[in-house]
Formats: structure tokens, C-alpha cells, sequence
């Protein structure tokens, strides 16, 4: 039954999800610099969409939802992406240890001023 007088409504088959791959392979929201990383763990600490579009004025509210939907869609991929970053994350620090020994450097910073 079709109700006389209602607008109807165009549905989008498919809605781009407002995310890109940056050279480093970081997904980003597109057009900002706040990582799907960042929004995927204010998610899992229980933030609100309106909370993190406050949180990172970049971000508009419907496209934080439209991320949302996307980390709820597809949740083990999203992980696997989290995960792989992760483990990259903990590699560049041990690598940035070895360069920088954080060992000493308070007693190092001292011996300069005195």
C-alpha cells in the first residue's frame, strides 16, 4: 500500500565509507588526520559518536557513524588491521630504543646544564 502525498525516499545501494589509506598504509578518515585505530578504540572504551565528533572537530557527526557501521560490518577484518598495527607500532619502538637508549638520559641531560 502507497500512502498519497509522502515523499519517497532514494536508497543508496552502496554509501562510500569516508575512509582512505595513507603511503604508510594508515587508514585515516578521509580528509582528516584521526585514524580508524583511534575511533575503533574510543568505540571499544564505550564513547558515543557524539563524544568523538566533539573530541576531534575534524570529523563530522554522520561520518563517524558511517565508520561505526563500518568497524560493526566488518569486525574480523578490522582486527586483523588492528592487530598488524599494533605489532608495527611495537616494532618502531624497539627500533626507536635501540637508536635512542632511554637508559641515562635524565643523568645525560643533567651533565649538559651543569
Amino acid at each position: 500500500m502507497r500512502y498519497a502525498g509522502v515523499m519517497s525516499l532514494v536508497l543508496e545501494q552502496t554509501e562510500r565509507v569516508p575512509l582512505a589509506e595513507d603511503a604508510s598504509g594508515v587508514i585515516h578518515v578521509a580528509g582528516t588526520r584521526v585514524t580508524l585505530d583511534t575511533l575503533a578504540e574510543a568505540f571499544h572504551e564505550g564513547a558515543t559518536a557524539e563524544e568523538m565528533a566533539q573530541q576531534y572537530p575534524s570529523l563530522s557527526l554522520a561520518d563517524v557513524y558511517s565508520v561505526l557501521g563500518y568497524l560493526l560490518r566488518h569486525q574480523r577484518e578490522v582486527a586483523a588491521y588492528l592487530e598488524a598495527r599494533a605489532a608495527q607500532r611495537k616494532i618502531i619502538g624497539l627500533e626507536n630504543e635501540g637508536r635512542f637508549n632511554p637508559q641515562g638520559v635524565r643523568a645525560r641531560l643533567l651533565a649538559r646544564h651543569a
